[in-house]
């Protein structure tokens, strides 16, 4: 049997960023899941919340456990990436400075999600929004 949660990522305010990350590494631990599984899960999504915060005004977190995998959706309503390509390369970022001065937006959001998990697709289009899957395999 699956377990499903769900979060709502508040694009207004950085200081809640990480919050749905937090909860699902907090979920996971009480379930017993290996301390290296649970480190993946909560970085690879701490930095697609990031991401949602800062270019998207927030979204939604979607997280399936399921007996094998872990699935993580991003979904937000943003702008969309341009180029995907380009967006994947360390060090690009679109931020805006006052976002870097903050400390976000170096650029290594999408090359660190790809790190972290086992498997990444991102769904995006100009003007309608980005949905970036996140899969964690638990073997």
């Amino acid at each position: 049997m699956a377990i499903n949660m769900r979060y709502v990522v508040d694009g207004s305010d950085f200081t809640t960023a990480g919050e749905a990350s937090t909860a699902v590494k907090m979920k996971l631990k009480k379930l017993g899941i290996a301390p290296d599984i649970v480190r993946r899960v909560a970085i690879a999504m701490y930095e697609a919340e990031i991401n949602m915060v800062i270019h998207a005004g927030g979204g939604v977190a979607e997280v399936e456990l399921e007996s094998d995998k872990i699935i993580i959706k991003l979904i937000d309503h943003g702008k969309g990436i341009a180029d995907v390509d380009l967006a994947m390369r360390e060090g690009y970022s679109t931020a805006p400075d006052a976002v870097r001065n903050l400390g976000f937006g170096a650029g290594m959001g999408l090359p660190n999600i790809k790190k972290y998990s086992d498997e990444m697709h991102i769904d995006t289009e100009v003007g309608k929004g980005t949905t970036v899957t996140i899969i964690i395999n638990l073997q």
